[in-house]
């Protein structure tokens, strides 16, 4: 199962829970910032002229300045909607970038998005460090949530800018909106991905207005964000709009496309679930149904747990990011690619934050045996339940190792093959829990996702205050990641000397044993 789906039945559930939580903070959407006619004496460095105007943003007593909401492409709604990202009209006078503009539509489902009907969503927030001479390095965040939820804002970039980077984060067309691919529509199937790419053309513009080095852009993203970092290494018109990356929980080698079939397919579920729901008749042109649907009805159709990608086979994406990696045909920039330790532990607890009941120890083999079919006596003799404290345990580890570790290797085997790579595993034992939920049966560890409150801070609640150790791990983590972007290299060697991976813990950072840990050869040898 994919991630997402399997997240529908542990971690959603979970999810759905702080949601409601969430909910209950009275935290409300933010509308679009709004052109004013310059008011009030703005602090020094507040006011920045870009290509589509001036902006008025803020500064805290520390120097940091934030720019929130400003647009970077058109509307797509009317006659936009489902077509590739369009500039954005400029605005006279002074526009105030003061509070974020609607996340994309999307629907109600993880606490790491916000629900929205909103089509007029393309925004993007700018957080740069305290002026100095110099050009700093440009972050570009490319937010994750399976392409289906989240935006920009949600992620508090504060800490990365007091590294010394200028930091971008972006909304983008989601599920239904950014990635339906009906023959009718006759687009990429990949809009999410377009809009990412209009929004590090802006970048390219205009980093330098906030002090950013615009020949010097790191694209950076995790989990389904991370796939979208996939898709700009792999995409020819994603050439020469960055210069690094940072792949987090996203292997490559695995994931990032789907086949045109597979997208289609989705498309006709939509459209029968449309007619379904009396949106749509039989004999209507699915065209002029598509655009007449309000978005509300367009999102229940296509479904809450989807896993769009891009379309493989378009001018968009002509290869899977597996092969244009293995073929050498992929945007050649220094990459840092890493993954957490225990990765499936939180899709496994969170049945338990749900309510639910601990697995109990007679789930294990069954579950195992649907899931591997003829090589399952194999993964039950390589992780048998009596090497483990619980029966849901050694189902995340079985599941980390095949679905994210291995995979993980494999990417960093193959863009080392063409470019300079870094690898990291993020194995920190002693991580900041969900907040609001009950104390799991086992311990979350570095669970997918568990890295992000090292490097930003949530808008929402997601997790629990970091203690003064892990704001010294965050400390470190952020240093290293600004390094990066700034030089495309880390403290530790590239993953091509002997397949080197960092193990990035609260203790010394050393080798990871990663091949043995996680089992490598034997995944390998099921194949």
């Amino acid at each position: 199962m994919t991630e997402i789906k399997r997240a529908s039945k542990g971690l959603t559930a979970a999810a759905l829970t702080l949601a409601t939580l969430t909910t209950g903070l009275g935290i409300a959407l933010a509308g679009p910032a709004r052109a004013a006619t310059g008011h009030g004496a703005a602090k020094a460095g507040t006011v920045v002229t870009t290509t589509g105007g001036a902006v008025r943003g803020t500064a805290d007593r520390d120097g940091i300045r934030s720019f929130l909401g400003i647009p970077y492409a058109a509307p797509p709604q009317g006659a936009l909607r489902w077509a590739s990202p369009r500039p954005a009209a400029p605005w006279a006078g002074v526009r105030e970038a003061t509070a974020p503009g609607p996340s994309c539509a999307q629907p109600q489902g993880l606490p790491i998005g916000t629900p929205s009907e909103s089509e007029d969503c393309l925004y993007l927030n700018v957080t740069t460090p305290t002026q100095r001479a110099g050009k700093r390095p440009v972050i570009v965040w490319i937010h994750g949530a399976s392409l289906m939820f989240g935006s920009g804002d949600l992620y508090g970039p504060t800490r990365l800018a007091a590294e010394g980077a200028v930091v971008v984060t972006v909304n983008y067309r989601l599920g239904v909106m950014g990635f339906l691919a009906d023959p009718a529509l006759n687009s990429s199937g990949g809009l999410g991905l377009e809009d990412q790419q209009a929004a590090l053309r802006w970048v390219r513009a205009n980093a330098a207005a906030f002090g950013g080095d615009p020949a010097n852009v790191t694209v950076m993203g995790e989990s389904g964000g991370g796939y979208s970092v996939c898709g700009h290494l792999a995409s020819p018109k994603s050439a020469g709009l960055f210069d690094r990356a940072i792949v987090q929980s996203a292997p490559c080698a695995t994931g990032g496309s789907r086949t045109r079939q597979e997208a289609e397919d989705e498309a006709k579920a939509t459209i029968t679930k449309l007619v379904e729901l009396g949106a749509c008749t039989k004999d209507e042109h699915t065209e002029a149904c598509l655009r007449r649907t309000d978005a509300a009805t367009l999102m229940k159709a296509y479904g809450t747990w989807n896993e769009p990608r891009p379309v493989i086979g378009t001018d968009l994406m002509p290869l899977t990011p597996a092969e244009a990696l293995r073929t050498g045909k992929f945007n050649r920039v220094p990459v840092l690619v890493g993954v957490n330790h225990d990765e499936e532990r939180g899709m496994i607890l969170g049945q338990e934050l749900a309510g639910g009941r601990p697995m109990p120890a007679e789930g294990y083999e069954p579950a195992i045996r649907a899931e591997f079919g003829s090589r399952a006596d194999a993964v039950l003799a390589r992780y048998p339940l009596s090497r483990f404290g619980s029966a849901g345990e050694a189902l995340a580890t079985v599941r980390t190792d095949h679905t994210w570790s291995v995979p993980t290797l494999d990417t960093a085997k193959l863009l080392s093959q063409w470019t300079p790579t870094r690898m990291f595993e993020f194995s920190e034992r002693d991580t900041p829990q969900w907040a609001g939920g009950k104390a799991p049966s086992f311990e979350p560890r570095a669970q997918h996702m568990a890295e992000l409150p090292y490097l930003f801070d949530f808008k929402t609640p997601l997790f629990e205050a970091l203690t003064a150790e892990q704001q010294t791990l965050a400390k470190r983590m952020t240093d290293t990641w600004v390094d990066f972007a700034e030089t495309g290299r880390t403290d530790w060697p590239a993953f091509r000397n002997g397949g080197y991976v960092q193990s990035l813990t609260s203790g010394p950072w050393k080798r990871a044993d990663f091949t043995a840990d996680h089992h490598d050869t034997f995944w390998k040898s099921l194949h």
